[in-house]
Parts: structure tokens; sequence; C-alpha cells
């Protein structure tokens, strides 16, 4: 199936991928954010935090998938109550729309997030593993989630967890993309958190395209990991992208940069995952990491 798909958030990292990855799919694009935009085609300006807004935009879209995508997604963000306005507050808006709508979709795609696995250290997490949030930016998607399950009856709902996930374009407050611009510019030193947290990196490339995959066939009433079932030590990750890059930095560990709550490790279970993509072939992190650097 393909039709007309509404894409929030669609100006974004995550954003700019899964449009692409849906139009090569033949899906017409409805996106929309809150600025306004003239650069692109079917773009609907709307801020998801106004109601009336947000039912106009369901109107206009008339929308067979919606991929919601649009949140705060940095961690560290300086505005706890953000956090919940739009993940959680926002969220809400467009799902009642939609439930209100005259034109149904058949698929809509929430994006939560991992982190509401919190500090778990042992094993492989999967869908069933039992949320233990451990800052806001996790206690939002959260609630998010709880607050999606009162419209499951209504709308044709898909959870995703995805884990972390890097390429190029994303913005270097966030890890990977730091140290690729630190390699790339070649600098001496750079200055880090903890390096001995673990995370589960998927390229995203791959990530757009399971969203792209759940459009047209959704989990309707479930929840779904975004991962790769592989964790690399961040450390690990700066000694790849060294040894890509041709490139060594004198690594300084910052107390600043450390967080109280940082989760310690995060790696997804995949299996439920596989049943979705079937045999798609994924980009190992090495892969992305050449790719980031511009030496794939």
């Amino acid at each position: 199936m393909t039709g007309r798909v509404l894409v929030t958030g669609s100006e974004g990292f995550t954003g700019r991928y899964v449009t692409a990855a849906l139009e090569r799919q033949g899906w017409q694009v409805i996106s929309t954010g809150v600025k306004a935009l003239d650069t692109r085609k079917d773009y609907i300006q709307a801020d998801l935090s106004n109601p009336s807004q947000v039912t106009e935009l369901v109107r206009s879209a008339r929308a067979d998938a919606v991929i919601h995508l649009a949140a705060i997604a940095f961690v560290a963000h300086g505005d706890p109550s953000a956090f919940y306005a739009l993940n959680v507050v926002a969220t809400r808006h467009l799902l009642a729309a939609l439930a209100e709508s005259t034109h149904q979709p058949t698929s809509v795609v929430l994006a939560s997030s991992a982190n509401i696995y919190g500090n778990q250290t042992a094993g492989t997490l999967s869908e069933t593993t039992t949320p233990n949030p451990a800052n806001d930016y996790a206690v939002s998607k959260l609630a998010m989630e709880y607050m999606a399950k009162l419209w499951m009856d209504r709308l044709p709902i898909t959870i995703t967890r995805p884990f972390n996930y890097t390429g190029v374009g994303q913005n270097p407050f966030f890890l990977v993309p730091k140290i690729v611009q630190h390699c790339r510019d070649k600098q001496a030193t750079i200055e880090l958190g903890n390096l001995d947290v673990g995370r589960d990196f998927s390229d995203v490339r791959d990530v757009a395209a399971v969203y792209a995959a759940l459009a047209e066939q959704p989990l309707v009433g479930e929840t779904v990991n975004i991962c790769s079932g592989q964790c690399y030590q961040l450390s690990e990750v700066v000694a790849m992208a060294q040894d890509i890059s041709q490139h060594v930095m004198n690594v300084q560990v910052d107390p600043h940069l450390i967080r109280d709550n940082e989760v310690k490790e995060l790696r997804g279970d995949a299996t439920k995952l596989a049943k979705v993509m079937g045999q798609h072939t994924y980009k190992d992190l090495p892969a992305t990491l050449a790719w980031m650097l511009g030496c794939d």
C-alpha cells in the first residue's frame, strides 16, 4: 500500500531520512513542522501544541499513514517541562485529531525511545523488559506510551523504541557526530563524558527503512525495538573513528559531561524487528562511521 503519509518532525535529522525512504517507496509525503517553510512541496506549518492547528493539519493532510517523529530528543535539554509538553501533550493532540477525523489512517507509528528501559545493565532488552526510566526525557516517552494506549481501540497504533542511531547530518551535540567532527577536523584533543557506557548503535538509513516498512505493514497495538542487537563501549567508538580517519586524538574525560543518571548499558533485542524487516541487510557501525567520515 502507498498513498498519503503525514510525517511530523519531517525537517529534523530522522525526519529527512524517513521522508526520503517513504518517497522511494512511492508515498506522497505530507510533512509538517512549527516553522514556515516554502522550499518543500506538501509542507503544512503547524504547532502541535495548539489543538486547533493540529485538527486543521489532520484535516488537510488526509493521511493514509502517520509517522510521528516530532519530539525533543536531546536528553540533556535544559527545560524538562518541554519534554512533557511536546512528547506527551502534543502527541495527545495529534491522536485526538486523528481519532475524530473522517479520513482514518491505516497506520499510526509513534516514536518512543529505548531510554524508557533505564539503567538495565544485564542481558539484552526486549519489548517485555520492565521500564525503569532514569531521566525526564525517558519518563516523558514512557508517559506518551501509556497515554497512547487510551487510543489503541480507535487507531492502528504501533510504538517504536529506537535505541541509539546516527548518521550524516546529526547534530554534534550527540556523541558520535561529535567524535566524527573532531576526527575530520584533525583536532588534537576531544573532551567526552563516561567512556565506559555501552550503546546499541544503528544507522539512520536503516532506522528510516523500519519506519517506511511500518507505514505499509504496521504492528497494530504492539511495540517494537529499533536496534542492532550489538553493544559498543563508547571508548570502542572513539577507537573505530580514529582508525578509519587515521587521526589519533588525546581523549580527556570531562567530569561535567558525566550525567548522574547515565544509563550504563543499552542493548536491544532485535527479534521482533526481524519479523518486520525480513531479509533487510543492516549497516554495521564501522560502515556508518566511514560514511560519516567521508571514507566509504
